[in-house]
């Protein structure tokens, strides 16, 4: 897992900082309005639609937007129907397998654009189920190792976590989807602060990347996609040293 918890705590931190950005707010809203859909407007009981409002709030979205967002996708504001979750899969450089989640409402003009976005970063999209194999959807907690003790975090356990682990000065707090927001309001009650807390796909293997050189082509094309005004989330299964991660992140 080395440096794979550093890239979410990286990943997490840059989208906090460029979804303050306005041309952010239409990803934050299309995440809502499509877990509105898919799960009801309900956030008590609808976990991904939970998670898509607690990161428009971090991103300072107001209020009237999260809610207009929401009664879209419950089809009270309009046409929610027009959007839907997309996952394209593929291969990076040195064959990191990637999966792709996008918020489309034209599939003709998503499609292309991932793939040449592949293409150019020396990457190449593959067919529906060629990588999916090898993540699995989880809730992923991130909790400062250096703050905080393991002992801190067997409340979390308690909660229903299924695993916690430490690397690189983080640990990890990993939980189904069903025990994500049980353990998420466990650790918050009990005043840990969290680095982050998300619905994502977790790889279950890892490819390790010795080489900066490798490291950075795969960033490219990630930061890349991530830039796509229909890409919602990247994920990869990359292993990568936490210091060589930090150095190619602030490059």
């Amino acid at each position: 897992m080395s440096g794979h918890s550093k890239w979410s705590s990286i990943k997490h931190k840059k989208a906090i900082v460029d979804s303050r950005r306005g041309a952010q707010f239409t990803k934050l809203a299309r995440a809502v309005t499509v877990a509105a859909r898919e799960g009801g407007g309900d956030i008590n009981s609808n976990a991904a639609l939970e998670n898509a409002v607690r990161k428009a709030k971090a991103a300072s979205m107001p209020k009237d937007n999260i809610e207009r967002a929401i009664a879209k996708g419950t089809g009270e504001g309009g046409d929610g129907d027009a959007l839907e979750t997309v996952i394209y899969e593929g291969y990076g450089p040195a064959g990191v397998a990637l999966l792709v989640e996008t918020v489309t409402d034209n599939r003709n003009r998503t499609g292309p654009d991932v793939r040449n976005l592949f293409t150019k970063h020396g990457g190449s999209l593959g067919e529906p189920g060629s990588v999916a194999y090898l993540f699995e959807k989880k809730g992923v907690i991130l909790v400062d190792a250096v703050r905080y003790s393991e002992d801190d975090l067997l409340l979390a356990v308690e909660a229903g976590a299924e695993d916690i682990s430490e690397d690189e000065g983080v640990f990890e707090i990993v939980t189904t989807l069903a025990d994500f927001t049980a353990v998420r309001r466990a650790l918050e009650e009990a005043g840990i602060e969290l680095d982050s807390a998300e619905l994502t796909y977790r790889p279950s293997s890892l490819v390790p990347i010795e080489h900066d050189g490798q490291i950075q082509k795969l960033m490219k094309l990630i930061d890349s996609l991530e830039e796509n005004d229909d890409v919602a989330a990247v994920h990869a299964n990359f292993d990568v040293p936490a210091d060589v991660l930090e150095r190619v992140a602030a490059a």
